[in-house]
């Protein structure tokens, strides 16, 4: 507490609260082939980054060689408070802090997981992140705005079109790049 006497009057001034920095991790949309650069920039203006990365065996016009590719196309991560928003949206090759209506937090767990895989160095490659079961919508090809159900059959990805009332279906074959998950 701070006192202050003025005239035999003594008033007390509380202290201001002790700012706490909430550090979450959050995803951040970059532009296209732009990772590295938007890791570099963020580690330069004292913010945390983490890409996590994988080899990719690549072929140049004369040969194969080994190249270090981001797991996550599109995306880098990084450690900070709400606070900072401002200035990590500036920063030049980030889009956007993703989230629905505002940025949202990953959970310090997924982040963990995936730190730990990227320092085994063992081999990992992305993986579609629908799965057998999941709710999807046609983007691409002639069966635009198809909603349904994604399934494996035969070793081919189908969406299900379900009729309730007369309780009948039908698959269709679909490749994975022609839907994405409906929310």
């Amino acid at each position: 507490m701070l006192k202050t006497t003025d005239c035999d009057l003594t008033v007390q001034i509380p202290e201001p609260p002790a700012l706490t920095v909430d550090l979450r991790w959050y995803a951040l949309s970059t532009r296209s082939r732009h990772e590295k650069q938007v890791r570099d920039r963020l580690a330069s203006i004292g913010i945390e980054p983490f890409l996590p990365m994988t080899r990719q065996l690549s072929q140049w016009s004369d040969r194969k060689v080994w190249t270090e590719v981001p797991l996550f196309s599109g995306y880098c991560f990084a450690r900070f408070s709400l606070m900072n928003t401002h200035s990590v949206v500036q920063t030049p090759g980030i889009v956007r802090i993703v989230g629905s209506v505002m940025p949202e937090p990953i959970a310090d767990e997924e982040v963990a997981a995936i730190k730990t895989l990227a320092a085994s160095r063992r081999p990992v490659e992305p993986q579609d992140y629908l799965c057998e079961g999941a709710w999807v919508e046609v983007v691409r090809g002639p069966l635009t705005g198809l909603r349904g159900q994604l399934i494996r059959r035969a070793g081919q990805d189908c969406i299900v079109i379900r009729v309730h009332l007369i309780q009948q279906a039908v698959t269709v074959h679909i490749d994975m790049n022609e839907v994405v998950a409906v929310q």
